[in-house]
């Protein structure tokens, strides 16, 4: 995995198929169909796990599709943490105890996808909202909730309000989440608990020397700001076992 993605998603709030307005007391359920689990499945996915899947999503009223990860970003498989909201809650409940190789074809009520409102999928945004090096220059039209330098999917339809949702998902990976215990530990060289300008700006020189595109000082300068900008949200100059979201299975 790109070093700079590591970076990122260390730190950074994304806004991967995140739906709005969810209902949290809705009688409705996820339901879940496994088409495939390998017969060694040693490893199953948990909240906070770095999960590397493609999946391909349809309406479930007339079967039409609305995404197709395979035609983005190349064909590669989605990174993205499972149980944080990087996607919306339907996907975060139906993708929890998969296996790599496991594929599952789910179906996801309104109250766990995008509700009453519904959604523009011209304007989903599946990648972080950080200048990635390596990627094209996303149109410089059609773009609202995505930075300019954010490429955008090709979708294929909007999401209309209270539609069900239905997700064929293929899983190919399942590593330790990013935000775990041990990297906070890794990065609070002082032991106090919490993140400093300093200990992080130290951890960006490691990960920057490690590029195979070095860059600048004035980039690795911009990137903590916005580290800081994003996670500091209580202003101190540091950022707490709290802000950094180490997930509620770790102890400090």
């Amino acid at each position: 995995m790109h070093f700079l993605f590591r970076v990122i998603v260390f730190f950074s709030v994304w806004g991967i198929f995140t739906a709005q307005g969810q209902k949290e007391d809705s009688t409705e359920e996820v339901k879940i169909e496994v088409l495939h689990r390998p017969e060694n499945c040693s490893k199953t996915s948990k909240k906070g796990d770095l999960l590397n899947a493609h999946y391909d999503g349809f309406l479930a009223k007339d079967g039409s599709k609305f995404y197709c990860s395979r035609s983005q970003n190349e064909g590669h498989p989605k990174w993205f943490v499972l149980g944080v909201g990087q996607v919306i809650k339907g996907l975060d409940i139906a993708m929890m105890d998969m296996c790599p190789g496991e594929k599952r074809k789910v179906i996801i009520p309104p109250s766990f996808a995008y509700g009453k409102e519904g959604y523009d999928a011209s304007t989903f945004c599946l990648l972080p909202q950080h200048p990635l090096p390596a990627l094209p220059r996303a149109p410089t039209s059609g773009i609202n909730r995505c930075l300019p330098w954010i490429p955008l999917p090709k979708a294929e339809g909007k999401i209309p309000p209270d539609a069900t949702l239905i997700f064929e998902i293929e899983l190919y990976a399942v590593t330790k989440g990013p935000r775990s215990i041990e990297t906070f530990k890794q990065i609070d060289t002082d032991n106090d608990r919490q993140l400093s300008k300093a200990e992080i700006n130290h951890y960006l020189k490691r990960e920057f020397e490690k590029d195979e595109k070095p860059r600048d000082k004035s980039y690795q300068n911009a990137v903590l700001e916005d580290i800081f900008k994003k996670n500091d949200h209580d202003g101190d100059g540091f950022i707490s076992s709290k802000e950094y979201n180490v997930y509620q299975h770790d102890e400090l």
